[in-house]
C-alpha cells in the first residue's frame, strides 16, 4: 500500500517508519518534499498544492492494479481541499475505473478562515454517491471508529471492489498556520466546547476505563514524548541550509538550456 499525504500527515509518516527529522526538513525549508525515501516508507513526499495528491493516489493505484498488486493507495486532504477541482477530477477516475483508493478527508470545520457551511451545500462523503462508489461518515475524534471505517475501506479496495470516501469530522483546535489568528473569526465557546472532544483524551480516557494502561503508564508516556520532540527539535534546528543551486535541481530530470540561463543569473555563474 501507498500513502498520499497533505502536508500535516505526521503522524501517519510516523506510522510508516519515516524519520520524524527528515520529515520536518520540509517544513523547516531545507528540502523539497523531505529527504526520506518514499519507496521505501511507502509514504509520498509532501504535497502542498491542494488536493493535487489525490490525482497522485489514483495514480499509483491504477499502476498497481495494472502490476497485478494487492494493494491500494491512502489519500489524505482536508475539507477545503473537496472544493478543488483536483477532488473531482480523482474522484471521477477513481469511480469510473474502480481504482484502489481509500480517500480519507480530514473534515475540522475549517478551510483557514472558511467555515465548511460556506464551502458546500450538502455533506462531503454523499458525494461518493455520485462517482459511483462508497462513502460515509465517521467521528473523526474516535480513534477506533476511523481505524475501523479505514480497515474496512481499504480491504475492499485491496479486495477490487474500488474507492471508498470516508468523512472523518473533526475539529481544528489551534491556528491553520503560524500565520493565522483564529480569535479573529471563531467564537472562543466554539472552540471550548470541541477541546472537550479532543480524540488523545478521548482514547486515552477509553484505555485507562478498560484497564488496558494505567496512570503510570500515561504519565511515562508523556514525559517520553517531550524527551522525544526536544530531541526532534534540537535536530532539526541543526540542519545546515542547503546550497542555493539546489533550488534548481529537481525541476526537470534533465535541465533544460532556460533553466541553466536561470541559474547562471540567479547564482552568478554555472558553477553556482
Amino acid at each position: 500500500d501507498f500513502v498520499f499525504p497533505s502536508f500535516r500527515e505526521l503522524a501517519a509518516a510516523l506510522v510508516r517508519g519515516v524519520d520524524p527529522v527528515e520529515y520536518l526538513e520540509y517544513h523547516r525549508g531545507t528540502w523539497h518534499g523531505g529527504p526520506y525515501d518514499p519507496m521505501a516508507a511507502r509514504f509520498a513526499p509532501i504535497c502542498v498544492p491542494v488536493a493535487t495528491q489525490l490525482c497522485h493516489a489514483v495514480g499509483w493505484a491504477l499502476g498497481a492494479r495494472l502490476d497485478g498488486l494487492r494493494a491500494c493507495a491512502l489519500a489524505y486532504f482536508g475539507d477545503g481541499a473537496s472544493s478543488e477541482g483536483d477532488f473531482h477530477e480523482a474522484c471521477n477516475l477513481a469511480g469510473v475505473w474502480r481504482a484502489p483508493v481509500v480517500f480519507l478527508c480530514q473534515n475540522n470545520g475549517w478551510a483557514i478562515s472558511v467555515p465548511v457551511r460556506s464551502q458546500t451545500a450538502g455533506e462531503i462523503w454523499r458525494r461518493a454517491e455520485g462517482y459511483g462508489f462508497p462513502g460515509l461518515r465517521v467521528d473523526g475524534n474516535d480513534v477506533l471508529a476511523v481505524y475501523a471505517a479505514t480497515r474496512e475501506a481499504v480491504e475492499r479496495a485491496r479486495a477490487g471492489e474500488g474507492p471508498t470516501l470516508i468523512e472523518a469530522v473533526t475539529y481544528r483546535l489551534g491556528p491553520h498556520s503560524t500565520a493565522d489568528d483564529p480569535t479573529r473569526y471563531r467564537d472562543p465557546e466554539e472552540v471550548e466546547r470541541f477541546a472537550a472532544e479532543d480524540p488523545i483524551a478521548r482514547y486515552r480516557a477509553f484505555l485507562l476505563a478498560r484497564g488496558v494502561v494505567d496512570e503510570a503508564f500515561v504519565e511515562a508516556c508523556a514525559k517520553e514524548a517531550e524527551r522525544r520532540v526536544a530531541e526532534i527539535r534540537a535536530a532539526v534546528v541543526r540542519i545546515p541550509p542547503p546550497p542555493a543551486g539546489e533550488l534548481f535541481r529537481p525541476v526537470f530530470a534533465a535541465p533544460t538550456a532556460a533553466l541553466e540561463r536561470q541559474r547562471a543569473e540567479a547564482l552568478g555563474g554555472p558553477g553556482g
